[in-house]
């Protein structure tokens, strides 16, 4: 039985909690009902995002008639980013997954964004990550190629994939960086469709796939994954979640239903892929340690981002998965080697009616300034992106409609994310790449659409978030199938821009072009011989300009992609940073002067004053 999402939203808050949890456990979502015909049919009607689990909601179109997700420009306003992908040499390359048509689930996910410098001269790069087409995984034609595209230092890049050995050449989906070996130069972890690929950097430039000696390829359907020392032993681990077990030569049969449209089936009804957790045995080797560890999803959850990253400041990194259709996972580490299932005392397995949410990306910053790192996840179209509010102790609370943020995301279908601190207020802000599922959604009146523009909320003093408008022209009044993103400093000018990696397109280079004259510092860490190399899984604590900020080091998180390693800090007016503190993987504390603003500085594990 279905009961009505508007009548529940009638009741009481409790009430209507019971409800939605009633029906999470019992029965169907919310908004839907599967056609009961064929068992292909019988697949939950909505594919990459079924369980919106809220009603339809009504249209929300422009004043020329357009839905908001591809209208609502305005003709004046702060110019804040700039697409320069095309000056910057990046629309030499094409994304390319399935065909046009979108009739199987398989070719809808897009692919992911990883900055990483991997040549070490001081300037990001970018891998994207390239999806494939069913004639070249049966070998007819040549397979898309990824893209390491190379800093020239001049605005523009170089693609030299090819050159670097990391073209990937199968069905791609994710890309983690991180120096898993600890010498120095960063790797690259490519997730796909198949089996996965382990880039070591063989520090001339070039690339050596060690997947299989590794032991990490697995061979169905990997997602968003992520690196974290979770032992303390010093060496980075590999967090791979599954998204569906799936069969090409097998696929569920296309005419599902979503509001009365023929679409692509799945996830729900399919069987899902378990999670991986590869321990790093310090040899070049991984051992799978999921059952042992709790964190094999026996559930069967659709996985599609991940995160390790300390969310209760016990100085242990603990584990985030956004989760599809299915409730998300929130992993606290016990210490042990081991990991405890929080996901539904702590909050974030729901969002704030008891439902369960199409989780496709996550963010992780602390918004308020308080030490404590909030949570932002995109969701489907026809629901919220929710804000978790961390209240201490891995406690988390769904503040998007209490803080005023959930109803303008509801018309979008939102993936990668990021906090970032785009005017160097000292404040961090959100991010959010979108794009539909169905292309079917150019020909209906639901108010969404295929390509969509992304979103960027300005954070005020921490109590509530603003809209920037999409000024005609600019970055934010563009469109793309919005897949992964990544945020990072890519002109070292100290402002963050964004790169989105677009199904079937395009990338998207937005550059920063904010008029602010605020102050900013970068930081890069370099852990010492008992942190990993490049201090993932370290926070840095800020003070400066009145505010302490925070900021994290991690591997993974948004969709499928990897941000910017060094911290940035936005100061504001501040000319002048009154302490700086670094808690290492270690367990090690250490104080830091930093004499100067508007620069990017290098601090090393053991170089500072030990507090």
């Amino acid at each position: 039985m279905s009961v009505p999402y508007c009548f529940l939203r009638s009741l009481a808050p409790s009430l209507f909690t019971f409800f939605a949890l009633l029906l999470v456990c019992t029965g169907p979502s919310l908004a839907q009902s599967a056609p009961s015909a064929s068992p292909a049919q019988e697949v939950q009607p909505a594919g990459m995002g079924t369980a919106n689990t809220g009603e339809a909601h009504a249209a929300v179109l422009d004043s020329e008639h357009r839905p908001i997700t591809a209208g609502g420009f305005v003709k004046t306003g702060p110019i804040l980013y700039q697409d320069i992908a095309k000056k910057a040499g990046l629309t030499s390359w094409t994304h390319t997954m399935g065909t046009p048509a979108k009739d199987f689930i398989i070719e809808t996910n897009g692919s992911g964004v990883g900055l990483i410098d991997y040549d070490n001269d001081g300037w990001l790069d970018i891998y994207l990550v390239n999806g494939s087409t069913y004639d070249a995984l049966s070998g007819k034609t040549t397979p898309p190629h990824a893209a390491l595209f190379h800093n020239n230092h001049d605005g523009t890049f170089t693609d030299v994939a090819a050159k670097a050995g990391v073209t990937n050449d199968r069905w791609g989906v994710g890309a983690a960086v991180a120096d898993y070996d600890n010498d120095g130069w960063p790797d690259i972890f490519v997730s796909n469709f198949g089996k996965n690929r382990l880039y070591h950097n063989n520090h001339d430039g070039t690339f050596t796939d060690v997947a299989e000696k590794a032991g990490v390829t697995l061979g169905n359907w990997s997602t968003g994954s992520t690196w974290g020392d979770y032992d303390g032993d010093g060496r980075l681990d590999l967090f791979v979640p599954g998204y569906v077990h799936y069969d090409i030569a097998n696929q569920p049969a296309y005419g599902c239903q979503f509001r009365g449209e023929k679409v692509m089936c799945g996830p729900r009804g399919l069987k899902g892929e378990p999670d991986h957790l590869f321990h790093n045995n310090g040899d070049g080797t991984f051992t799978d340690v999921s059952e042992k560890a709790g964190v094999s999803d026996k559930n069967n959850y659709y996985g599609l981002a991940s995160a390790f990253v300390d969310v209760n400041n016990d100085g242990k990194v603990d584990l985030l998965v956004a989760d599809d259709s299915t409730p998300n996972y929130l992993y606290i580490n016990k210490g042990d080697g081991t990991f405890e299932d929080d996901s539904y005392a702590s909050g974030y397995a729901l969002n704030e009616n008891g439902r369960e949410t199409a989780s496709m990306g996550i963010a992780i910053g602390d918004y308020r300034n308080n030490g404590l790192l909030d949570i932002y996840n995109t969701v489907f179209s026809d629901d919220y992106n929710p804000l978790y509010r961390n209240d201490g102790d891995a406690n988390f609370t769904d503040i998007s409609y209490q803080i005023g943020i959930a109803e303008p995301t509801i018309p979008f279908l939102a993936w990668g994310d990021a906090f970032l601190d785009f005017d160097n207020d000292g404040w961090k802000d959100i991010f959010i790449a979108n794009g539909h599922v169905y292309p079917q959604v150019d020909h209906t009146n639901w108010g969404t659409t295929w390509k969509q523009r992304p979103l960027l909320f300005h954070n005020i003093d921490g109590k509530k978030f603003d809209l920037e408008p999409a000024v005609e022209g600019t970055g934010l009044a563009q469109l793309y199938v919005g897949r992964g993103m990544a945020v990072g400093d890519l002109f070292n000018d100290g402002k963050l821009d964004v790169v989105i990696n677009s199904l079937d397109g395009h990338p998207a280079l937005l550059r920063n072009v904010s008029p602010d004259h605020h102050h900013w510092i970068e930081l890069k860490l370099i852990g010492g011989p008992k942190s990993p190399r490049d201090a993932i899984g370290s926070t840095v604590y800020l003070t400066a300009n009145g505010m302490r900020q925070r900021g994290d080091v991690f591997s993974g998180g948004s969709f499928a992609s990897t941000h910017d390693p060094r911290v940035h800090f936005g100061l504001g007016d501040s000319t002048k940073i009154d302490s700086v503190e670094v808690h290492w993987p270690s367990g090690a504390k250490e104080k830091f002067t930093i004499p100067k603003v508007d620069q990017i500085v290098t601090l090393t594990e053991g170089k500072g004053t030990k507090m």
